[in-house]
Order: C-alpha cells, then sequence, then structure tokens
C-alpha cells in the first residue's frame, strides 16, 4: 500500500465512516436480537400469553412469530436504505480520492 492510500485509510473521514457503519449494523443488530430474545424469554416464561386464542384455529403465536420474521426483513430493508443512500456515496467518494492519487 502506498503512501497515498494509507493517508486516506488514516483521515478523520475513513474512520467516521467506519465508524458509523459499525454504530448503524449494531444498533439494527441490538434491535433484532431484542425481538428474538423478547420471543424467547416469553416462550420460556409465558407460555400461555402466546397459547391464548385470536381466532377460532389462531393462537397468539403465529402472527407474534410471523411479525418477528417481518421485522427481520424491515431492518434489512432499513440497512439497505441507509447503505444505499449514505454509506455507498461515502464509499465512492474514497475511491474517487484514491484514483487521483
Amino acid at each position: 500500500m502506498d503512501k497515498n492510500h494509507q493517508e486516506i485509510l488514516d483521515s478523520a473521514e475513513f474512520k467516521k465512516l467506519i465508524s458509523t457503519r459499525w454504530a448503524v449494523s449494531l444498533a439494527l443488530a441490538t434491535v433484532m436480537l431484542s425481538i428474538y430474545f423478547g420471543y424467547l424469554l416469553l416462550i420460556a416464561f409465558n407460555k400461555p400469553v402466546l397459547a391464548s386464542m385470536i381466532g377460532h384455529n389462531l393462537t397468539l403465536a403465529i402472527p407474534v412469530g410471523l411479525g418477528i420474521i417481518i421485522s427481520a426483513w424491515l431492518l434489512t430493508g432499513v440497512y439497505v436504505l441507509w447503505a444505499n443512500d449514505k454509506y455507498d456515496g461515502a464509499v465512492n467518494e474514497i475511491k474517487a480520492k484514491i484514483r487521483k492519487n
């Protein structure tokens, strides 16, 4: 790696980009893990809540489980939108700087 590349990697802009990506990733992962562990804790400590009937042949567990799956898709969508809107542009700017040097 030459001096110019190392300057870019050591730059405050690049370090901020990396820390922002980690912050977004950790925040979304924390939300998803909280949802999953909340569901597991509910199963472990209060099964009757999930076993309660909300329809003729439907318990609360089914829509809650479906909600967990949908929340995973939504959180993935949030990350993709953020990455496409903010992260990719910043990466392209850094790549352009590398190509200039």
